[in-house]
């Protein structure tokens, strides 16, 4: 039996693989994303300067041989700041996708799988969140109760998570009739094992595709928080690393244009995987969009 499974697991993965493989444009971006975490991971060893270090050099440095990237008002190094600053953007895009997808997958779920009373309530309340202003509630929150990393990936969490709580919850609704959730509840099976053991699993699809593009939004949302100064001050981020250039922007092109454009292929690299995943795991959505 569990060789039977494993051969089917085995089976489904590599039909995956092949699909994702024809997708080059999200072959790209996974391959850039595997290259920005190992980044991330060893930058401590890539780098000769810390990101806060000052006097490095001389001030507002053009990129050259010793600073590639230059270097900024504080003579820090722009180049240990962009590769420290993945660590920090990276931690907040998958923190807040994570905690997104959480609230999401719990509150769709139960909406999904319940209906009636429940699920208009639940839907009310997402209705309540996806009317509020995302950026502007954010930055509030921020400011108000302090802009360390943690509230600031609490806030864009808990902001983010109803698209995914609404796809979450539309899956349910097919699932629920299913004739395998037919027969669990005929054993006698709770409905909170059919939830989360039964139903759940076949929805993990949703759930990669909206969190690696939920991944792109929160990195958008933090760098924007930033670079209106509501950021951790304390860490260097590329969105800090552009609230600092914005006075250069004239003078100093290099301070804000390697920050910006790490942020750029980031954000493009995690649209163009969801797109990858999305194909690849609903291949019949695929065929009926290009009819």
């Amino acid at each position: 039996m569990h060789s039977f499974w494993g051969h089917r697991v085995l089976a489904n993965l590599a039909v995956f693989v092949r699909r994702f493989k024809k997708n080059r444009g999200a072959l790209a971006g996974f391959v850039f994303l595997i290259f920005l975490a190992a980044v991330a991971i060893f930058a401590g060893a890539i780098t000769k300067h810390g990101p806060m270090e000052p006097g490095v050099g001389r001030m507002l440095q053009a990129p050259n041989l010793q600073f590639p990237m230059g270097t900024d008002n504080l003579a820090r190094d722009i180049f240990s700041g962009v590769v420290h600053g993945a660590r920090v953007s990276l931690l907040i895009g998958f923190a807040a996708a994570f905690t997104s997808a959480l609230i999401g997958g719990i509150i769709g779920s139960i909406a999904g799988y319940f209906g009636g009373p429940i699920d208009e309530m639940l839907m009310r309340l997402c209705e309540l969140f996806q009317a509020m202003p995302r950026f502007l509630f954010a930055l509030v929150i921020v400011v108000f109760f302090g802009n360390t990393i943690w509230n600031v990936v609490v806030v864009i969490g808990l902001l983010s998570w109803p698209r995914t709580g609404r796809m979450i919850r539309s899956e349910f609704l097919r699932l629920r009739q299913s004739d395998f959730v037919t027969a669990a509840r005929a054993i006698g099976m709770t409905s909170r094992r059919i939830i989360f053991r039964q139903i759940l699993p076949n929805t993990l699809h949703i759930l990669l595709v909206t969190g690696s593009l939920e991944v792109g939004a929160a990195i958008l949302t933090e760098a924007g928080l930033s670079f209106l100064g509501a950021g951790d001050p304390n860490l260097m981020s590329w969105g800090r690393m552009l609230y600092n250039a914005q006075r250069f922007l004239r003078s100093a092109w290099w301070f804000s244009v390697f920050p910006g454009l790490a942020i750029f292929l980031t954000v493009l690299s995690m649209n163009l995987l969801g797109d990858g995943l999305n194909d690849a795991l609903n291949p019949r959505l695929k065929r009926v969009q290009r009819q």
